[in-house]
C-alpha cells in the first residue's frame, strides 16, 4: 500500500462525510486552490534547494576557509546572508503563504477567490526575491541582519504581500462558515502583523534611519518578531488544524487556545532586545524584554498542553501518517525552542551563550525544527487534495522524515552544547581566543554533515513531489477521491 492510501483511508475522517454536498464543496475548494497554492509551494521548495546549497557552502567555509575562496560572490559575508534570505523569504514565507491560502479557503468554506491575483503576487514575490538575492551576492547587501535584501528589491516584495493580504481579507469577508476557528485567529493575526513589522523596520532602518543604538534595538525587534509574529502564528495555525483533522477529534481545550493566542499577542512583541544584553542600551529596555521573554511561558505552556492532550491516545498513528509525524515533531520543537529562548534571555545564561554557536542552534531549532517541519507535514496533507493524486513513494517520505529529523538533531544538539563550552572558554581569561576557535572545529564539521543530511531530505521531498506532479497528467493513476470513495464503499459492504 502506498503512503497516502494508508493515510487517507485511515486518518482523514474529517474530509469524508455522508453529506455529498459537503464533499462536493471541499472538492471544489481544493480544485480552486490548485494553481496559486502550487505556485507558492513549488517556488518555495526551489528556493529551499538553493538555500540549502548556499548553507552548505557557508558551513564548509567555517572550518575550511579556503573553500571556493577565488569566487568573490561566494565569500562567507555574501553567501551567509544570501542563504538566510532565500530560506526566510523564499522557502519559509512562500510555503507559509501557500498553506495559509489553502487553510483560509477551507476554514471559510469558500472556493479560492481571484486565483489570478494570488498567482500574480507569487510571480512578483519571486521576481523581487531573485533581484534581492543577486544583489546580495554582487555586494549590495544592506548589512542589516534579516533585512539584507537591497532597497531596490523590497518594494517588489511588499507589493506582492499587499496582494496576498487583500486576498485574505476578501476571502474572510466572503466566508460561508461564520464560526471562527483557532487556526483563523492565528492566520489573520500573521497576515496583519507582518506588514506592520516589515514596513516599520524598512522605514526606521533604511528609508529614514534612526540614529545610534536605536538601530540595533529596531533590528532585533524585527528579527525576533518576524519569527514570533509571522512564522509562529502560521505554524501554530497549521498544528491546530492538522492534528485534530488527522486523528479525528477536537482540540483538547478551547479556553487554553484563547489564553495561548492572546498571551502570544501580548508578550511576544516585547521580545528581542535580550539579544543586546551587555550592549550600550538603557537597562530598562533590556529588563522589559527579559520579563516579556519569561512571560512567554504562558503561551508556550498552554499550547504544549493543548497539543499533547489532543494527541493523547493517538500517538500510534504517527507510524502511518506523514502529516502527523512532521507536525508533531514540529510542535515538540516549538516547545523546546521557546524554552531555550526563555533561558537565553536571562542575563546569567546570556553571558555564557551570547556570541556562540548556541545562538545559531537555537535559531535553527525554531525556524527549521518548528516551522519547516510543520510546513512539510502540512504539504503532505494539502498537495494530494489539490492535485487529486496520492504520493507515489512511501520510501521517499520516510527518507525525507528521517534525514531531516536526524540532520536537525545532529545540528542542534552538538551546537547547543558546543556553544555552552565555547562561551565558558571565552569567559575564561586564561584560555587564548585561538584555542577557543580551534575547539569549535569538531562541532562545525558535524554541522556540515548535518546540513548534508537535511539536503538529502529536501531532495527526497522535491523528488517525490515532481513524481506526483508528473502523474497528475497521467490518466492511468486513480485519483484520491476514487480511493476515498472506494474505501467508503468497502466499509459499507463490510458492515
Amino acid at each position: 500500500m502506498s503512503a497516502s492510501s494508508q493515510t487517507f483511508s485511515a486518518l482523514l475522517p474529517g474530509d469524508v462525510s455522508d453529506d455529498s454536498s459537503k464533499r462536493a464543496l471541499l472538492a471544489e475548494i481544493d480544485a480552486s486552490c490548485r494553481v496559486p497554492v502550487l505556485f507558492f509551494v513549488i517556488s518555495g521548495l526551489l528556493w529551499l534547494l538553493a538555500g540549502t546549497a548556499l548553507a552548505l557552502v557557508a558551513s564548509i567555509k567555517l572550518h575550511s576557509p579556503g573553500f571556493l575562496a577565488s569566487w568573490e560572490f561566494l565569500t562567507f559575508g555574501r553567501v551567509r546572508p544570501a542563504h538566510l534570505n532565500t530560506v526566510i523569504y523564499g522557502f519559509a514565507s512562500q510555503t507559509g503563504i501557500g498553506v495559509t491560502l489553502w487553510l483560509m479557503c477551507r476554514l471559510c468554506r469558500v472556493p479560492f477567490v481571484a486565483p489570478g491575483l494570488a498567482t500574480v503576487a507569487a510571480i512578483f514575490w519571486n521576481i523581487g526575491l531573485t533581484v534581492g538575492v543577486v544583489g546580495i551576492l554582487i555586494g549590495d547587501s544592506t548589512s542589516i541582519e534579516w533585512l539584507e535584501l537591497p532597497r531596490y528589491s523590497t518594494p517588489i516584495l511588499f507589493f506582492s504581500y499587499v496582494l496576498v493580504a487583500v486576498w485574505a481579507i476578501i476571502t474572510f469577508r466572503l466566508r460561508r462558515e461564520q464560526h471562527l476557528y483557532v487556526s483563523q485567529w492565528y492566520l489573520l493575526a500573521a497576515i496583519l502583523w507582518f506588514p506592520w513589522l516589515y514596513a516599520t523596520a524598512q522605514i526606521m532602518l533604511l528609508i529614514e534611519p534612526v540614529r545610534g543604538v536605536v538601530q540595533a534595538a529596531v533590528n532585533w525587534w524585527f528579527a525576533h518578531n518576524v519569527l514570533g509574529l509571522w512564522f509562529t502564528p502560521i505554524g501554530l495555525a497549521s498544528i491546530y488544524y492538522f492534528i485534530p483533522k488527522v486523528i479525528g477529534r477536537p482540540i483538547h481545550s478551547y479556553y487554553l487556545s484563547v489564553l495561548g493566542f492572546w498571551s502570544l499577542a501580548l508578550f511576544y512583541n516585547w521580545n528581542g532586545l535580550h539579544h543586546l544584553i551587555g550592549g550600550p542600551m538603557p537597562a530598562w529596555m533590556i529588563t522589559v524584554s527579559i520579563v516579556a521573554s519569561v512571560m512567554m511561558l504562558i503561551p508556550v505552556t498552554t499550547v504544549a498542553i493543548n497539543h499533547h492532550m489532543t494527541m493523547w491516545g493517538h500517538f500510534g498513528k504517527l507510524k502511518h501518517s506523514p502529516t502527523l509525524r512532521f507536525v508533531v515533531v514540529g510542535a515538540l520543537c516549538y516547545t523546546a525552542t521557546s524554552l531555550q529562548g526563555i533561558a537565553n534571555s536571562l542575563r546569567s545564561y546570556s553571558e555564557v551563550v551570547h556570541f556562540t554557536h548556541h545562538t545559531i542552534a537555537h535559531a535553527h531549532l525554531g525556524l527549521y525544527g518548528f516551522f519547516a517541519m510543520v510546513m512539510f507535514g502540512s504539504l503532505y496533507y494539502i498537495i494530494p487534495r489539490i492535485t487529486q493524486r496520492e504520493w507515489p513513494s512511501l520510501g521517499l517520505i520516510s527518507l525525507h522524515f528521517w534525514a531531516c529529523f536526524l540532520g536537525l538533531a545532529l545540528y542542534v544538539v552538538p551546537l547547543s552544547l558546543g556553544g555552552i563550552l565555547q562561551g565558558l572558554a571565552m569567559n575564561d581569561a586564561s584560555v587564548p581566543f585561538l584555542k577557543v576557535v580551534e575547539g569549535t572545529l569538531p562541532w562545525l564539521k558535524l554541522r556540515t554533515f548535518a546540513g548534508l543530511l537535511l539536503g538529502l531530505g529536501h531532495v527526497a521531498f522535491v523528488g517525490n513531489l515532481v513524481w506526483l506532479l508528473a502523474r497528475v497528467f497521467g490518466p492511468y493513476r486513480k485519483p484520491v477521491v476514487a480511493i476515498l470513495m472506494g474505501a467508503e464503499t468497502a466499509a459499507v459492504v463490510g458492515k
